[in-house]
Formats: C-alpha cells, structure tokens, sequence
C-alpha cells in the first residue's frame, strides 16, 4: 500500500510542475485535464502525509526514551500516547481512499420521486421529501432543475417530479437516496387520530453523456402536446411538451417545464440517456454478481431502505441501522450526516470484500 502511495505523491509533484510550464499553460485542454487529475490526487497525497507526519513523529518519540533526562523522557511518553491512537484511524482512511472509485460519482444525477401506496398522503410525502433534497442541494450549493412534474391535486402533493442536479461530486453524495422511503404519521384528514403508513419510491441515476449512451434516432418515437401545468397562456395552448419513446425498450420521458419544445426535447433526452444507462448498469451488475455467485447490495428498489416517523421525531436507516431523532432538521435538508454514516459503511464493505479477496 506504501509503495502505491508514494508512487501517488510522485505523480502528483509532477503533475503539479507540470501545471507551471508555460506550454501547458498555453494548451488549455491539456491544462484542465492535468489540473484535474492533480485535483483528484490531492486528498489522498495529503492524507498519506498526514500519516507518515504521525508514524516520523512515534519513531522520533521513541528514539527519545533512551535518553538519560528523565523530563525528556516523559515527554517522549506523552507524545507516543497522543500520537499512536491516530496513526491506524488514519491508515484505515488511506486504505479507503486508495479502493478504486466509481467512474460515476462526479457526474450530476437525474432525481426522481413517485408516490407509492398510501394515496394523498404520499403524495404530499413527495413533495416534503423533494423539498428535503432542495435544502440539501442548497447547502452544497448545487443547481436544480425541475424536468417535469404532476401535482396530486390536493394541497400541495405531488404524484411525482422528476429534476437534474448539478454540481460537485453530486452522485457521490446521493447515490445511497435510492430506495422505497416510508412515512409514519396521522394525516390531516384523519379524524380518529391513527397513524398510517405510506410510501414513495426515490430513483437517483447518474446523468450519462452521449459517450455512455449510444441512442438511434430510429429507436425513438418523439410526440409533442399541449402542457398542462403552470407557465402562463402560451405554455398552455401550444405543442411545447415532448414526450420521448425508445423503442426497444419501451422507456418513456414526457418533460414539459419549458415554453421552448427544443429545450424540453433536449431535457427529456437527458433523462432518457440516464435511465438506460442505468438498465445498462444493472444488467452488468447481475451478471457480475451470478458470477460471484452472491450479490452485495442489489440495489433493488423494492426494498424499503428508510422510514420517517413523525410521531417519535425519528428517521431511521435500516440498511445500516442508523437512527437520528431530530426528524425536523432531517426534513430541512440536514442529511449530511446519515450521507456520511452511508458512505463509511459503503467503504467498509468494500474493504471487507478486498481483504477477503487478497
């Protein structure tokens, strides 16, 4: 592992001379592309100096103890004691972070959310629940673009809603999101004060560019109508919404949020790229896994992955067995910490298999 990473901070000091010669720098294309990948290097250079900073200073502590002045010593003591309990927590990161890395967490992603069973009221879950993302992307100060959306009908309730985000390292973030998400709580319109229990799907899907996802244009049907949400008269009374078929496959993306039928054509085939990219990674996945002959983390959505529940103030994660009991801040977008909790576990799976398989 410490050869590795001292071939990384070899990398990455030559990469970073490189950065300062004027012919790069007059080669702009070249230029991000370095800048880039010494970008990526950095977290993982500065951790492993981290490391040998605390290993160099244990070394040089215990070279100390010999010595005959018994103040020097004890400090040799001291510093052994503060500095040994950090030097594997540290390793256990460097390890982490040197486990190959999903080609697909710096991409943007497509967010969808359905409603599922329990009617108006999961309805009105998947609006709290996209206003839940909204905060969050709003912290990491992400762009959101609402693709499409259906209202319920009731209140403020949405069938489904379907957005990009874009930004850093978006799909890095919200990958784990995908799931069946329940909600526990007495609705509004129930008079004898029970509990019911809902649920809504949430799907996030990595945005795919062109280079992922070869599409013909003779696999696509593209019909376009009236839209029938908000937007002002024009909106309303002409063929400004597209609904895209792929005919293979039978997917279908309807986006009607822009005035502009070439904008939402442009849309909707984003999405679509994203959503056969993902029937493309799943079925790679479950050959993979056959292969394997056991399958870690199917990503199925069926399974029910977290519930909210209202009445104890509690949102549980029970992939990982996580339990937060400030729902209310949950639900303003503090996620950051069940996304933290998420991503260590991921990692330590990961290292699990690696050391199982070495």
């Amino acid at each position: 592992m410490f050869d590795r990473l001292e071939q990384l901070e070899a990398r990455y000091e030559e990469l970073g001379r490189q950065m300062s010669d004027p012919t790069l720098v007059n080669d702009q294309e070249n230029f991000r592309k370095v800048a880039k990948a010494h970008r990526d290097m950095e977290p993982t250079v500065e951790k492993f100096r981290e490391y040998r900073k605390i290993r160099d200073g244990i070394a040089e502590a215990k070279g100390m103890l010999a010595d005959a002045d018994p103040d020097v010593k004890a400090m040799a003591e001291e510093e052994i004691a503060t500095l040994e309990p950090q030097l594997a927590p540290v390793e256990e990161e460097l390890k982490g972070m040197l486990l190959p890395k999903d080609p697909n967490d710096e991409k943007n992603v497509i967010l969808e959310l359905r409603a599922g069973t329990g009617g108006d009221e999961a309805a009105l879950f998947v609006a709290e629940v996209f206003r839940m993302y909204m905060r969050f992307a709003e912290q990491h100060k992400w762009k959101v673009e609402v693709l499409s959306e259906s209202e319920s009908g009731i209140g403020n309730g949405l069938k489904d809603v379907t957005a990009i985000i874009e930004g850093h390292n978006v799909y890095s973030q919200l990958k784990y999101e995908s799931g069946v998400h329940r909600v526990q709580r007495v609705p509004a319109t129930e008079t004898q004060g029970r509990v019911h229990t809902s649920a809504i799907t949430v799907a996030v899907l990595p945005e795919a560019e062109e280079v992922d996802v070869r599409i013909e244009a003779k696999d696509l049907r593209i019909d376009t109508f009236c839209s029938s949400g908000p937007g002002g008269q024009s909106v309303n009374t002409t063929y400004s919404a597209v609904r895209i078929t792929h005919l293979p496959t039978n997917t279908v993306v309807s986006c009607q949020d822009e005035k502009s039928q070439i904008k939402n054509r442009e849309k909707g085939m984003r999405v679509l790229r994203a959503r056969l990219y993902e029937v493309e990674k799943e079925r790679i996945h479950q050959i993979q896994a056959k292969d394997r002959k056991q399958q870690i983390g199917s990503g199925d959505r069926s399974e029910k992955i977290r519930t909210y529940n209202f009445p104890q103030n509690r949102m549980t994660d029970h992939r990982i067995g996580l339990t937060n009991h400030q729902l209310a801040q949950v639900m303003e977008g503090q996620l950051q910490p069940t996304i933290d909790a998420l991503i260590a576990h991921a990692t330590a799976e990961k290292l699990k298999a690696e050391t199982v398989a070495g």
